[in-house]
């Protein structure tokens, strides 16, 4: 009865993401896990146990998708069959369909090995149901607090779930992050970590955004003796002593190239591999750094771990570029305070003047407070000349905060809903020329449906 059951599942879950498909309602990357956990109710555990290389999961506030596709591109480089849930969908409705998707109606997986990126919320699930032999934690930063509470309720959640794992499975942090190293220093689980040895991008003070400053030991204010990003860095407790672990991949010799790329030496041990990644931002080369270090513990070679983050295509509105009508369009999704924050400081850091579009919802999928926008350091763009403007429902709302941060109104110009924003915009951009929009999720979403339309943009599920 049961493998009847599990073989109707995946039926009708294969059969709902078809119908969804041609009936041009979306990319059936949620309901069809809907449908099938409905009719199975075990279907994500059974179906993950039959996976030969087991399960990856990777979590994190920011990182997680542009981290798990890095991954994914690696392992198939070398050779393996990747049941990944690429386009994103990391609830474990997303998740279940990602899987039903990639097995046979007997439920034969088409891989050898799982990745599976998921959200914050979703993770001890996802770890009860998949039981990974692999958990990558790549950060914990204010996100949705209409959504999700504060920080500490996730921390504490994914605590709990550490300690039910057991030696044989392995977790691998990043160690700048003093939330993760915190939480994982008691699992049974062997630890690995990751983050950087040396950086001489470093930040001055912690953003007001930033929140994992006290110690979770003894309760005492950190001292950071490098400040990267956020509230990552190399930090310590002169109280209790508590310090950030060793990093047992670290990078060293990091130098971003404006704009398009950066670089760093990642080193294991004896040995150091130099990376070269296609996407900027310190954030991006975070995300490379913990893509290269979970291939590496998978056993990956390190010749195809290079050539594939050298060559890795950013996902859909992470640094995606996009040309339309004689313009070049570089979609940058943000999503908190960090991400937003950490945007504008690589738009600040390289200088450009290029026109800048900041599109700003309030959905569900947003968050609907948007008083995270005062958490972002929009003064960063006081110190370029960059036209902006601001679309989106909540495009007034945006507009304000720019002007509270010293930016002149005539370089503010509001467009109100993104429909009609991005034709004004598009067309207020010389040609021959690059912009940026900075869209939220749901924005990014509606965003890449109105350049779908105009045929520059494949949907997300297809890409």
């Amino acid at each position: 009865m049961g493998d009847f059951r599990l073989g109707l599942a995946i039926a009708a879950g294969k059969m709902s993401a078809l119908s969804i498909r041609r009936l041009g309602r979306g990319g059936g990357t949620a309901l069809p896990g809907v449908v099938s956990n409905a009719l199975d109710h075990d279907i994500l555990d059974k179906l993950a146990a039959r996976v030969p290389g087991g399960c990856v999961v990777v979590a994190g506030t920011n990182g997680k998708t542009t981290t798990s596709r890095i991954l994914a591109e690696i392992l198939e480089r070398s050779g393996l069959g990747v049941i990944h849930n690429r386009s994103g969908s990391n609830l474990v409705r997303g998740i279940t369909a990602a899987f039903t998707e990639q097995v046979s109606l007997s439920g034969v997986p088409s891989g050898q090995i799982a990745v599976i990126e998921t959200d914050e919320a979703a993770l001890p699930e996802i770890v009860r149901r998949t039981k990974p032999r692999l958990i990558v934690l790549l950060n914990l930063f204010r996100d949705q607090l209409d959504r999700y509470g504060e920080l500490d309720s996730i921390a504490r959640s994914w605590k709990e779930t550490l300690n039910t794992l057991d030696p044989s499975q392995t977790i691998l942090i990043n160690a700048d992050d003093p939330t993760l190293a915190a939480i994982s220093e008691d699992s049974p689980a062997q630890r690995l970590s990751f983050g950087f040895a040396e950086c001489q991008y470093t930040l001055d003070h912690l953003p007001h955004a930033a929140d994992s400053a006290i110690c979770r030991r003894c309760g005492a204010s950190l001292v950071y003796d490098e400040l990267y990003l956020s509230h990552l860095g190399d930090y310590h407790c002169e109280q209790c002593g508590y310090q950030r672990p060793a990093l047992d991949y670290g990078a060293r010799e990091i130098q971003l190239h404006g704009l398009d790329s950066g670089e760093l030496t990642l080193g294991t041990g004896d040995e150091a591999l130099h990376l070269d990644a296609s996407l900027p931002g310190l954030y991006n080369l975070y995300n490379a750094a913990g893509a290269a270090a979970t291939a590496l513990t998978l056993g990956m070679p390190g010749w195809v771990v290079q050539s594939a983050i050298g060559e890795f295509k950013a996902a859909f509105g992470r640094i995606e570029r996009v040309e339309i009508d004689n313009r070049h369009l570089v979609l940058v999704l943000i999503k908190n305070p960090t991400g937003f924050n950490e945007v504008l400081r690589t738009l600040a850091m390289s200088e450009m003047v290029d026109p800048v579009m900041i599109v700003i919802n309030d959905l569900d999928a947003d968050g609907r407070d948007v008083s995270w926008l005062w958490d972002v350091d929009a003064e960063h763009l006081a110190e370029v000349e960059a036209p902006l403007s601001t679309a989106g429902i909540r495009s007034g709302d945006m507009a304000v905060r720019l002007k509270y941060a010293g930016i002149p109104e005539s370089r503010i110009t509001p467009l109100g809903d993104l429909d009609t924003a991005l034709e004004q915009f598009v067309e207020s951009v010389p040609e021959g020329r690059t912009a940026f929009i900075l869209p939220t999720y749901t924005a990014m979403l509606r965003l890449r449906e109105l350049l779908h339309k105009r045929g520059v943009v494949e949907m997300f599920w297809e890409t």
